[in-house]
């Protein structure tokens, strides 16, 4: 059989050629909207190049973020590249709200917005909030009418550092890593001042929050709020080439492999927000609020959840400690500290019981202490043994012990070894704040993630682990050793954007009951006592023990009996990552400096007092001996803070200023 030959005029084959080529050709790049700060300082810029959306971020005319990607990867379709911009609109945010569970109390949120639309029928809009030092960022889909639900594969997200910027970062964990398979739970130590080029530890990228120096140009903080049960939680990929980070999704291990790695929402779809804080210095990292400012409350707390300070016998006296006696013990320290609760730890179940556990709440009680219970997340998800377990993992089970605590009287839980950040963890949070919140309980959470704006978000939530907090420093030699260092980083990296219940103030010379064995402390007793102010934790679980009422002076005790847990205002004082910080936080009237050395040798430290800080200070220091050497003990001095303070400190010294 014959085929017929089909022929066509040259002047259509040129045509023809001539429309595929410009359909591949590459679009110039056109900046498409822009939107700053209220004080015009932070300017974001959005792009389109070769049909795809792009952003940067300028400080005082200086690049902090250089051209970075938006989009996202859809079942619905894929909205990072090949898309058109189709319009943006502009508008401002002016609101006050207050926080009974922060590093501040009142704050006044204005920023202006931008809401950038892509594609024909506006499938993708991106809304930008932009403050004085902060960008808050998401995405909405809008992928029509027919789609009712959609699963979101991957963001576009990057974040692209300057080429000689520096980093300070923790890597995120491998999944079922660590003890008793656990991880991955915010607990890696930071780099630092690594080249952004650098891969990370365990080839996983690194957790939120994220800390860069940007070169003659001041600090970038990276991180994301407003997470909650209809989405992952996001970390860091692994930098590319020129310090490209991308935004990534949790590994398929995580939570024993449990769920997919990726959200499905209903439509249209809102993601939760990008953060960005940038500075001249570090002030502004440690004083944002962006991580509230744009969230609200999900649900109205059903009684009002008393911050407070907490004793705790396990993290010095350890798994003997969780017996009635003991627990006798550290209830009658708590009250003889004006301390709010007694944290009761592992094991409770077993060692004590649910009946002589009821005893034990009626006798805080009389002590005006209440009772925080530890619980085991787990149902299949690790293989730590710690009871009471398969009591927060099913509504069922949750309700029922809920309800019991809740007759007895238990104020508030402690639940740990979560290990991953994929969908159905974050709904497993969520559903426990939830029901807690129907029978009057605080929730605390460790081996956990870290809270993306949950103390506003869920209003009986109080806490969260989320670092590598002081346990370790009770296991481990190398970490005491590092402890007032760190004291000097996660200021800076972990605090500023979420409660972080590190457990400070170690007075014991040797981390353990006898003091005859376990690591052994170089920081100053002054440097301890500073740290219960350095570090931020609505309820803050101290690290004290009953001989400590004895051994340290009345001044110390004193100042732990009226040292406040939640602030009305936070300001930096000073900080320069490694090697010192001095922070101030005010509750009512009163302000507290807490100051610590990060380095293993003596200095005099100037501090400038602002003027609403300058006055009559009690200074509870670093107390020297006859030879005039440190001895680790504190002193008490009466001070006169004027604009320039020069401040002594020990070889891993501190000092904490109380105002007058």
């Amino acid at each position: 059989m014959r085929t017929a030959v089909r022929t066509f005029p040259i002047t259509a084959i040129i045509a023809t050629l001539s429309a595929s080529l410009v359909a591949h050709a590459e679009v110039p790049a056109q900046i498409v909207a822009t939107v700053s700060s209220p004080d015009k300082h932070l300017v974001v810029e959005l792009q389109l190049n070769n049909n795809k959306p792009e952003y940067r971020v300028k400080y005082h005319n200086k690049s902090f973020l250089e051209w970075s990607s938006l989009g996202l990867n859809t079942s619905a379709g894929d909205f990072s590249g090949n898309i058109s911009f189709s319009g943006s609109s502009q508008g401002k945010v002016n609101t006050t709200y207050q926080m009974d569970r922060a590093k501040v109390s009142q704050v006044h949120y204005q920023a202006n917005t931008l809401v950038a639309s892509f594609g024909d029928a506006k499938e993708l809009q991106i809304e930008f909030q932009v403050s004085d030092n902060n960008i808050a960022f998401r995405y909405q889909l809008n992928p029509g009418e027919k789609v009712t639900r959609v699963k979101v594969f991957s963001e576009a997200t990057t974040f692209n550092l300057p080429d000689d910027a520096t980093t300070f970062l923790s890597p995120q964990a491998l999944p079922e890593t660590g003890w008793m398979q656990t991880k991955p739970s915010y607990e890696e130590p930071y780099t630092f001042e690594e080249p952004v080029s650098t891969a990370s530890a365990n080839g996983a990228g690194y957790t939120f929050p994220g800390l860069f120096r940007i070169k003659d140009g001041g600090y970038l903080l990276v991180s994301e709020t407003g997470v909650d049960s209809q989405y992952v939680g996001s970390r860091l990929g692994e930098s590319q080439t020129g310090g490209v980070y991308p935004l990534a999704f949790p590994q398929q291990g995580e939570n024993g492999g449990i769920g997919e790695t990726f959200p499905t929402m209903a439509t249209p779809a809102i993601t939760p927000w990008r953060t960005i804080t940038v500075g001249s210095d570090l002030a502004p990292i440690v004083e944002s609020t962006i991580s509230y400012d744009v969230v609200q409350p999900k649900y109205q707390p059903s009684q009002h959840y008393q911050p407070g300070r907490a004793t705790w016998s396990w993290i010095v006296w350890q798994d003997d400690s969780i017996n009635y006696d003991d627990q006798m013990t550290f209830i009658d320290l708590a009250a003889s500290l004006n301390f709010e609760y007694v944290l009761i730890d592992n094991w409770w179940d077993a060692n004590i019981g649910r009946e002589r556990m009821a005893e034990l709440v009626k006798y805080a009680a009389t002590k005006n202490v209440g009772v925080v219970l530890w619980y085991n997340s787990n149902g299949w998800w690790n293989d730590a043994p710690q009871t009471p377990q398969d009591r927060m993992n099913t509504a069922p089970a949750r309700r029922n012990e809920m309800a019991w605590m809740q007759s007895i009287g238990v104020e508030g839980i402690k639940v740990d070894f979560f290990g991953g950040d994929k969908q159905d963890t974050m709904r497993l949070y969520e559903d426990i704040f939830t029901d807690a919140n129907d029978y009057g309980i605080m929730v605390t959470v460790h081996g956990s993630t870290l809270p993306r704006g949950w103390e506003r978000m869920y209003p009986n939530f109080v806490t969260s682990e989320a670092v590598l907090a002081s346990e370790n420093l009770v296991f481990f030699q190398p970490s005491l050793d590092a402890h007032a260092r760190n004291a000097t980083i996660l200021p800076f990296t972990r605090n500023p954007l979420a409660s972080m219940d590190f457990a400070p103030v170690f007075f014991n010379q040797r981390l353990s009951r006898e003091q005859n064995k376990g690591t052994t402390r170089s920081t100053t007793d002054a440097f301890e006592l500073a740290t219960g102010v350095l570090y931020f934790s609505p309820v803050q679980h101290y690290g004290v023990t009953p001989n400590n009422l004895s051994e340290q002076p009345d001044f110390v005790i004193d100042a732990l009996k009226a040292m406040p847990a939640t602030w009305d205002e936070t300001r930096l004082i000073s900080g320069d990552i490694g090697k010192h910080v001095a922070i101030a936080r005010r509750k009512g009237d009163t302000w507290y400096i807490a100051v610590v050395n990060g380095e293993d040798q003596a200095k005099t430290l100037p501090l400038t007092i602002p003027a609403a800080m300058q006055g009559s200070f009690r200074l509870i220091g670093d107390a020297t001996g006859s030879e005039g050497n440190f001895t680790g003990k504190a002193e008490l001095q009466q001070v006169k803070l004027n604009h320039s303070f020069p401040l002594n400190l020990a070889p891993q010294g501190g000092a904490l200023l109380i105002s007058q």
